[in-house]
């Protein structure tokens, strides 16, 4: 007699159905898995022997053989302890084989049978939707799989309570989607002092999702201020928040209960390696960009990141999405972040200070920002030099809008943009836009356009450059309020586009 039950496999953010299949035959008592295990797999063989015994039921003196169809899908992970367990039970009568035949399972065994929470829930659970089956997983990850509209999701804290609901003795509630509630935050833009040209940069960036470069001395406040940048974005809509708790499943990161409403706000630093901010590995897990998917990667010192990560941004910044290939694995994550970093004019920093300056000025600055390259550069729609404070000016009391103001003109403009890109499934915002219908949203009025040929003549804009600016200057118009994209709308965008990241 043969046996089955689902569990799934993951290839990036997609969980793919896996069969597992049991069967017992006479013969020398064993216990063998097929369909290319991986290490953590084979070893569900103890947990699943000494849970059972735990609970008394006598293991098979039998051959048991385990099959996890397909068999050329590579199957990695702890999280097939639960459905091995429960083919298992089913051949051995004490699960219902129907009900284990509508069941798709994950969930790592405690040796006492008590199930520990695994990644990769919300994924499954949109598979057993689709599927029309049941989703059992430990009771850590129940209201993180909720989430997804139409799966039947069933947490279980022990091996026994699973034996108990399927068998209909006990059957188990089904969870109710949790929603994680973050601590408010302390970090305000009226705590930064001065700084209104980037100050100004920032809310245009986070209305628009516009990439951003602040050049700046040490103590400027380049960090201060990108991390401020968090308070004034608008909470996920609920498609958003799906896909950015998707990768965050996968990757492990949804571990308090439910998935979050908050952007993202991922910050690598400059000694991280390629497969962690681009994603790879043996596992070809996601990387901070992916991690960043709907919010923002800032990058802090960002001339010190090594040449092939910063040249490996520039596809994912363009398209949106990253392909992690692998000799075994061809995996495809999304990645639509909004970039933001921060940089030293020079190596020593303090290029514009002639009292403080080194002697290479200004060859250091040229050597220090070339080490970014003309493609990447071109990517950051704004670029804003934050000059030093004086400190008279820091024992002024605090001035400008709060960080509760900013998001109020910034939550309008993001639904101004949802509006006006309900019907284009490929743009979300204005750093989207593209073709006919950049055209059509950001063509300027007739003095505006003679200062965009003027500027465009004069600097030799690339095409990219020239379109990047039209953005902008849709968004400075959404804050505005303002229907067309006028002359002063223009005049910004180009004065924040052409900001000299080297000065003297």
């Amino acid at each position: 007699m043969i046996t089955l039950t689902h569990s799934v496999a993951f290839r990036g953010t997609e969980a793919c159905l896996v069969e597992v299949q049991c069967s017992l035959t006479p013969g020398l008592p064993g216990f063998s898995i097929v369909g290319l295990p991986d290490k953590a797999v084979s070893e569900a063989r103890d947990r699943i022997r000494s849970a059972l015994a735990g609970m008394a039921i006598a293991f098979p003196s039998k051959k048991v053989t385990i099959n996890l169809s397909p068999a050329d899908l590579p199957k990695e992970g702890s999280h097939f302890d639960l459905p091995i367990a429960i083919a298992l039970l089913s051949a051995l009568e004490i699960v219902p084989t129907d009900m284990a035949r509508g069941m798709v399972s994950l969930g790592e065994m405690s040796l006492d049978g008590t199930l520990v929470p695994v990644t990769g829930s919300l994924p499954a659970a949109v598979t057993a939707a689709a599927e029309d089956l049941e989703l059992i997983c430990p009771a850590a990850c129940g209201r993180e799989a909720a989430w997804v509209s139409g799966a039947r999701v069933t947490a279980a804290h022990s091996l026994s309570d699973v034996i108990r609901h399927a068998s209909g003795q006990t059957p188990i509630t089904p969870s109710e989607p949790g929603e994680v509630s973050r601590a408010p935050s302390f970090h305000d833009m009226r705590d930064v002092k001065g700084q209104e040209r980037a100050k100004r940069a920032l809310e245009i960036a986070a209305a628009g999702r516009h990439n951003l470069l602040l050049v700046g001395p040490p103590g400027t406040g380049k960090s201060m201020l990108a991390r401020r940048l968090a308070g004034i974005l608008p909470a996920l809509t609920a498609r958003e928040a799906l896909e950015t708790s998707m990768i965050h499943s996968v990757a492990g990161l949804l571990d308090e209960g439910g998935i979050s409403r908050d952007r993202p706000f991922r910050d690598p630093h400059h000694t991280s390696s390629a497969a962690a901010v681009i994603g790879g590995g043996r596992l070809a897990r996601p990387g901070e960009v992916s991690l960043a998917h709907n919010g923002v990667l800032f990058m802090d010192e960002l001339p010190e990141f090594p040449r092939n990560i910063l040249e490996s941004l520039r596809q994912p910044l363009e398209t949106g999405e990253v392909m992690i290939a692998r000799a075994h694995a061809h995996v495809k994550y999304p990645c639509r972040f909004m970039l933001v970093a921060a940089a030293n004019p020079c190596r020593c920093g303090y290029m514009t200070d002639p009292a403080r300056a080194c002697a290479k000025v200004p060859a250091c600055g040229e050597d220090y920002l070339g080490r970014i390259s003309g493609p990447l550069m071109d990517r950051f729609d704004l670029r804003v030099d934050v000059p030093p404070v004086a400190c008279s000016d820091l024992d002024l009391p605090a001035a400008g809008d709060t960080s509760e103001d900013v998001a109020l003109r910034v939550t309008a403009a993001h639904a101004l943009q949802a509006r006006r890109y309900a019907e284009q499934p490929e743009m979300w915002s204005n750093a989207d836009a593209a073709g006919s219908m950049l055209d059509e949203i950001a063509s300027p009025d007739s003095e505006g356009r003679d200062l965009l040929i003027r500027v465009a003549d004069k600097l030799g804009l690339s095409a990219r450059g020239y379109h990047r600016i039209m953005r902008v200057a849709r968004t400075i118009a959404d804050l505005e309020g303002s229907v067309t994209v006028r002359y002063p709308h223009l005049a910004e965008a180009v004065g924040l586009r052409l900001a000299r990241p080297v000065s003297t």
